[in-house]
Order: structure tokens, then C-alpha cells, then sequence
């Protein structure tokens, strides 16, 4: 397989609208680059026809190359199935709704000449972002710096550089069945750095992360980067036990002492019914551990390749 300098890699998920905007802003930018480059398009089961609107753009271009995937595995599987398949020395991972802006293409490039194998995007907030938009991100970083052991850069995006050697890594050692692909890469190691950006409006078409989507994200940062959860409920039960320790030792004495028993129905119905809520919200957090070891265990493909497509002699494979 011939290596590259730039393997460009981007994920695509029912963005027939603005994949045309997209390779045309692209296209004129890395027709400026200095060295061999090639674009790896990975259709993640799309089905508004934008994989036929790659197949189109693929065309008779040795340097354009698509990766269509059997179903929609998801965003991070997508980066992580164009990772494995790119040959570039220096990879950029990136979305086809042009807010990863290419334009910053060659300012990461620069990065990585001057020595560093990560490249991290920060997106900066803008007038733009809804303030619902900014508050979840925020939050969300709050939550995880808050209870990981690992300090994440806030505001990190899915838009990165990666050195040929990072990539080696993320192939080879870390395929986990739940990932979160851009807390990895702050963890792996390697001389780092950060640009800011700021993510334009997208021109057409909608967000494809629904709120259920970004939920089940942060759920799996979480679980896969800190044991601090598990912890945290052994000691809301310690704290739960303590206390029903002391109602009980407080009950014996007022009995003892005074004669008196207290009373009250409902005092009891919503002491036990607040006990049993952090019983099964405990049960949950364990519940969300095991899942994730179930997942694990069972070892299936984290993507699976329907066909690739590119220029050769021998047609698309």
C-alpha cells in the first residue's frame, strides 16, 4: 500500500446536501498542498443518497476512496474504520457538514511539521451556538474533568491530526467496543498541541446527533474513563446505612428514655421510598458497568466493510 503525506479522513452520515459544498471547498484547498495526499470518505449506512453522491465525486480520481460501511455503526466506529483504512503519514479525521472548516487544514499540517503527532481542534463558542448548545458542552466537561482522573481539554473536538504512529496505537491497541475517540487520543501519549477554531452555520441540512445520541455519548466517556461512578455509589450506600444507623439508634433511645415512639406514616413511606430510589439508581451505575464488560466480552466487529471504492486497475473492490 503506498504511503501518503495527508490522509484525509471524513465521516458521512445522510449529508447529501452538503456533500457537494463540501468537496468543493475541500477539493480547492488541498489542490494547494505541497505532497501526495488522498481523501477517505466512510459512508456510515447512509440513505439520502449520499453514496452515490460519493461514488460521483470518486470518479476517475486515484486519490479519492470510499469506505462504505454495512449499516450505520455510528460516529465514532466511522472515524475509527477510516483510521484503519487511510495510509497517510499525517491523518485528519473531520465531518462533511463544514463545520470542521477545511480551510484549517494546512495551519494543522504546519503542527505536525514542526513535531507534533496530535493536533487537537477547540471549538470556541460563538454567537452562533445556541446558549442550550454551549451550556451542554460545558456541562459535559465539567462532568467528566469532574469525575475522571484524566484532565480533558474542554470543548475538544472531533476534528483532529493524528501522526502515522498515533494511528498505529489507536489500530493495534486500543479497539474497544465503546470509545470515545477524542478523550483518547488526549490520554495516548505524544507530543500535543491545540488550535481554536470557530464552527461556522451549517449551510443546509440538520445535526445528525440526536438528544438521546449525545446522552449515550456522554454515558460512555464516562464509563470508559472513570471507575469514580462505582465509587461514588459505594459511598452514597455507606452514607444511606449511616444514616439509617442513626434514625434507628435516635428511635431506641427516644423509646428508652422518654417512652415515645415515633410516629408517622408518612415519614416512613418517603424514608423508604428515598432509600429504595438510590438502591436502584445504584444498581444502575453498576447495570451501565456490566453492559459495557458485556459488550467487551463478546468481541463483535466494532464496524463492518460492505465494499471499498477506488480508482485501480482492477476496479472497485
Amino acid at each position: 500500500m503506498k504511503q501518503v503525506e495527508l490522509s484525509l479522513v471524513v465521516s458521512v452520515f445522510n449529508e447529501a446536501e452538503m456533500l457537494p459544498l463540501f468537496w468543493a471547498e475541500t477539493w480547492s484547498i488541498l489542490q494547494g498542498l505541497p505532497g501526495s495526499w488522498e481523501v477517505v470518505f466512510v459512508n456510515d449506512g447512509s440513505s439520502d443518497g449520499s453514496g452515490e453522491l460519493l461514488a460521483e465525486i470518486a470518479a476517475g480520481k486515484e486519490r479519492v476512496r470510499i469506505v462504505n460501511l454495512s449499516r450505520n455503526f455510528g460516529h465514532e466506529a466511522a472515524m475509527l474504520a477510516g483510521i484503519d483504512h487511510c495510509r497517510g503519514n499525517a491523518v485528519i479525521c473531520l465531518d462533511a457538514d463544514l463545520q470542521h472548516p477545511p480551510a484549517l487544514i494546512p495551519e494543522m499540517l504546519a503542527q505536525h511539521r514542526a513535531g507534533k503527532r496530535i493536533v487537537h481542534m477547540v471549538r470556541e463558542d460563538s454567537v452562533e451556538r445556541s446558549w442550550s448548545q454551549q451550556l451542554k458542552s460545558r456541562l459535559f466537561y465539567v462532568v467528566l474533568n469532574g469525575l475522571s482522573p484524566e484532565g480533558f481539554v474542554a470543548n475538544a473536538s472531533d476534528f483532529f491530526l493524528l501522526d502515522r504512529r498515533v494511528c498505529e496505537v489507536l489500530r493495534q491497541e486500543y479497539r474497544e467496543r465503546a470509545r470515545f475517540l477524542r478523550g483518547i487520543i488526549q490520554t495516548v501519549g505524544f507530543s500535543k498541541s491545540s488550535i481554536s477554531f470557530v464552527a461556522p452555520r451549517r449551510a443546509a441540512g440538520n445535526s445528525k446527533y440526536s438528544f438521546l445520541q449525545l446522552c449515550n455519548l456522554s454515558i460512555s466517556a464516562l464509563a470508559t474513563f472513570s471507575r469514580l461512578p462505582l465509587r461514588l455509589a459505594l459511598l452514597l450506600g455507606v452514607i444511606c446505612g449511616l444514616f439509617s444507623i442513626g434514625v434507628g439508634i435516635y428511635s431506641l433511645i427516644m423509646k428508652m428514655m422518654l417512652g415515645n415512639v415515633i410516629s408517622g406514616y408518612t415519614t416512613i413511606v418517603v424514608l423508604i421510598s428515598f432509600l429504595f430510589a438510590v438502591q436502584f439508581f445504584v444498581l444502575g451505575i453498576i447495570g451501565e458497568y456490566l453492559g459495557f464488560i458485556f459488550e467487551e466480552v463478546k468481541r463483535r466487529p466494532i464496524y463492518v466493510v460492505e465494499s471499498c471504492l477506488e480508482k485501480s486497475a482492477h476496479g472497485p473492490s
